[in-house]
């Protein structure tokens, strides 16, 4: 069946989140180590240590695990959007819960100053919102697919964190005929309700589209359950284990007509 749409993963397909958030800590902890006897590299890891445990403790953490919202991306996210009453205690808990995840791992690492916990829980959303960085290839490949094909973006987290990172990069939006935000949805990737939904949005049959992503459990698993065929981008040369198997992999973007090409889909 003719390839009619392609479906795009944002984070770590179209956009490198991954060094974005990298880069906001390496300069938050830098900076802390400036103002306490701490190793950057070990304070790191420390708040990330934190930050999981203090995230998996609130009542909200069954939702943001099923919309797909990762404990770093809520170091950063205001949770402002959605129509959900979990953003709104979400809302009410993420200044607590930045300063709580940075003055912890400072405490980890035997320094209890929550003044400056406070101070990095600030500075990192800041250093995070400084970088909003895409791929060399984003948009080449984009312009060239936009010709053929309608295109979709689908992706997993909080709407207006989600639509900040769109945002961050203006000429991202345009490239595409619908955005879909899983926040705005009742479940995220890889619940076949979402897909299906994309679907209808799309007036397509499964076979009709392909989804593109970087993440096994979301992008490859929840299509392969629809029976839509789909790419799976590896561009940190993973090995492929477990019981999910994509179509195809690949490791950059611009192989993705020449896969359509090449096995007629």
């Amino acid at each position: 069946m003719t390839i009619k749409a392609i479906l795009f993963d944002l984070d770590d397909t179209l956009l490198w989140d991954e060094r974005s958030v990298e880069e906001a800590f390496r300069v938050t902890c830098e900076y802390a180590a400036k103002h306490a006897a701490v190793n950057p590299d070990e304070l790191e890891q420390a708040v990330k240590a934190e930050a999981r445990e203090l995230y998996a403790s609130y009542e909200t953490f069954p939702f943001t695990k099923n919309i797909g919202i990762n404990p770093f991306e809520g170091l950063w996210a205001h949770f402002t959007g959605g129509e959900n009453e979990n953003f709104r205690k979400l809302e009410a808990i993420a200044s607590t819960y930045r300063t709580e995840a940075w003055t912890r791992g400072l405490k980890a690492l035997g320094i209890d100053n929550q003044e400056l916990g406070h101070q990095l829980g600030e500075m990192f959303p800041a250093e995070r919102r400084k970088r909003p960085y895409v791929y060399e290839e984003t948009f080449e490949v984009l312009k060239q697919l936009k010709s053929k094909y309608t295109l979709l973006m689908l992706t997993n987290g909080a709407p207006d964190l989600q639509q900040e990172k769109i945002d961050g990069v203006p000429e991202l939006a345009g490239y595409f005929d619908h955005i879909i935000i899983s926040g705005n949805f009742t479940e995220g990737k890889p619940a076949v309700s979402l897909f299906e939904h994309a679907m209808s949005v799309l007036g397509i049959h499964a076979a009709e589209g392909v989804m593109i992503g970087d993440k096994l459990t979301t992008d490859i698993l929840g299509s392969n359950r629809v029976g839509m065929p789909n790419m799976w981008i590896n561009r940190r040369g993973l090995s492929l284990t477990g019981d999910i198997h994509p179509r195809y992999e690949i490791q950059n973007l611009a192989q993705i007509q020449e896969i359509i090409d090449r096995d007629q889909l």
